[in-house]
């Protein structure tokens, strides 16, 4: 090989534009380096390619485990060749130096992402050779140009039409791999703490809630940015979108967008909440979301009546809302929505029949303004993640609540039970109440939410507001509080808005003097033993 060819080192898992990619570098002189089946590939396109091992005269071994760690390769990615003593040890030992190194690592965030993977298989999945060539390269990126993914490949080949890589471009390419180094290492170094926490006997005896076992003492995070967002919370407040690298069909990434303005801050907020409700529920569901809070909610046996009965909840709220379905919006359900006097911001649900598609973005008058989003997975099975929030100086990590609640646990502490429809709507409201600001007051009646208190700092506020928004729609309905009520005025206060059933997680100091009100009413009352803040 002589010294004043140009050599490019490719070792990929990702091979999408390989080919083209490699034949412009051959078009532009370089001599090509490969290994297993990125060689192969190749190969059978007739570009030409020279086998490593050739290279470093020491074969490929341990079913491809070791084939580029070797002082030849490592040596021509760290050389220096403009430094005397570098390129004197490079031509006593024959290394000659790379101009690029194109390397993308193994799978193994997609392996581990695979229901029933092994952790022998996914440890087979954690690249050592890769990543130590890309560290190679990205530190000598004074001499050599590292690339990481195919997105890159076209201004490489551009830059390259010109000459040379820039010394600007290398040092972006060189951040780039650095980056991809680090998140790689952080999923095996979360994936490997889980392995821990389950084969350590002493996590067995602290799994209750509360126990901090399963996080681990030093947290780095690793999200990839989606979008610029044009502003935050407020127009003076930057925002961007960030999303995992491989998010699951369940989650709000993994939303398509079909149609609309670009989304806000605020709409992706009140879209994932949007999703987290109505997902809560088999029957066809539709939920309006106002300020993070569903202001209306309901169930039915068709879409479009759920529909119907979540917007008269609070109609008033329901102007300029987001919505979220569990079922795909039919023709009956689009046309609802169409109604003059309605304006949606956003909807989300796991698709749109065609005809439904075109008239939301035909016939209202916000018909070029809404977005509409499909998740097609967003019923998905939801294994149980953590959620973020950050604080000045620190970061607060917990587990999503996304715990069932067993309704066999479920205990009726009065003297009346709840009548069949009564418990049913109770098994309602508490599924809906879970994701309502606390202090959380929520009325239901026939599937069907009537008045909702949100966040408000005392329970009894939370329970006037719930009565007001109700508007004598809850005669005969049921209540259901995020936490248990610390005095028998919340109960004073929602028999006269005509609550007839409760439901609540129970534990007060006063529960004797809640359960007397309630009986001395005639409200049957339900303690579930669990609570459901949202802060």
């Amino acid at each position: 090989m002589s010294a004043s060819v140009r050599r490019a080192l490719i070792s990929l898992s990702d091979k999408q534009g390989l080919i083209p990619f490699a034949q412009g570098l051959v078009r532009f002189g370089f001599e090509l380096l490969s290994t297993g089946g990125t060689r192969k590939s190749l190969e059978a396109a007739g570009v030409p390619v020279i086998d490593v091992a050739q290279y470093t005269g020491f074969p490929e071994m341990m079913d491809g485990r070791v084939k580029t760690l070797h002082p030849k390769v490592h040596g021509g990615l760290l050389g220096r060749p403009d430094l005397a003593a570098d390129a004197k040890s490079m031509s006593e030992h024959g290394i000659t130096p790379f101009e690029l190194v194109i390397v993308n690592l193994y799978p193994f965030v997609e392996t581990i992402s695979k229901p029933g993977v092994s952790p022998a298989e996914a440890i087979e999945q954690i690249d050592i050779g890769g990543p130590s060539m890309l560290r190679s390269a990205a530190k000598n990126h004074k001499y050599v140009g590292v690339v990481t993914s195919p997105s890159q490949y076209d201004r490489v080949l551009s830059e390259l039409a010109g000459g040379h890589l820039s010394h600007e471009f290398r040092v972006e390419l060189a951040a780039a791999a650095f980056e991809m180094t680090a998140r790689y290492d952080r999923a095996i170094s979360d994936y490997m703490q889980t392995l821990v926490t389950s084969t350590n006997p002493s996590d067995v005896s602290h799994s209750t809630a509360g126990s901090n076992d399963a996080f681990p003492p030093k947290l780095t995070l690793s999200f990839e940015r989606r979008s610029s967002l044009r502003y935050g919370e407020n127009p003076h407040q930057r925002a961007a979108f960030y999303v995992e690298s491989h998010p699951l069909p369940s989650t709000l990434a993994a939303a398509e967008i079909l149609h609309g303005k670009e989304l806000s801050y605020n709409n992706l907020l009140d879209l994932d909440a949007a999703m987290q409700i109505v997902r809560e529920f088999h029957q066809p569901a539709a939920v309006v979301i106002k300020h993070n809070n569903p202001c209306g909610c309901a169930v039915a046996d068709h879409l479009s009546d759920a529909y119907l009965k979540a917007d008269a909840g609070d109609p008033v709220s329901a102007f300029g809302s987001i919505l979220g379905f569990n079922r795909e919006v039919d023709d009956a359900t689009a046309d609802h929505l169409c109604d003059p006097g309605h304006f949606i911001e956003s909807i989300i649900a796991p698709s749109y029949s065609p005809s439904a598609f075109q008239k939301l973005t035909t016939l209202p008058k916000w018909k070029a303004n809404v977005r509409l989003l499909k998740c097609p997975g967003m019923l998905d099975a939801r294994p149980i993640s953590q959620e973020f929030r950050r604080v000045t100086g620190g970061l607060l990590v917990q587990d999503r609540d996304e715990a069932t609640d067993q309704n066999s646990e479920w205990k009726v502490v009065t003297t009346r039970q709840p009548t069949d429809l009564e418990r049913a709507d109770l098994e309602f409201a508490w599924l809906v109440c879970k994701h309502v600001k606390s202090n959380a007051i929520l009325f239901a009646k026939g599937g069907q939410v009537v008045g909702v208190g949100a966040g408000q700092m005392s329970r009894l506020d939370s329970s006037f507001i719930a009565a007001y928004k109700s508007n004598d729609r809850a005669k005969g309905g049921v209540c259901a509080s995020d936490a248990f009520f610390p005095f028998r005025d919340g109960i004073d206060q929602i028999h006269k808005a005509g609550i007839t059933a409760v439901i609540q997680p129970g534990g007060s100091k006063k529960d004797e003097e809640v359960i007397a009100a309630c009986n001395e009413y005639g409200i049957a009352m339900i303690f579930t033993g669990q609570r459901h803040f949202r802060h």
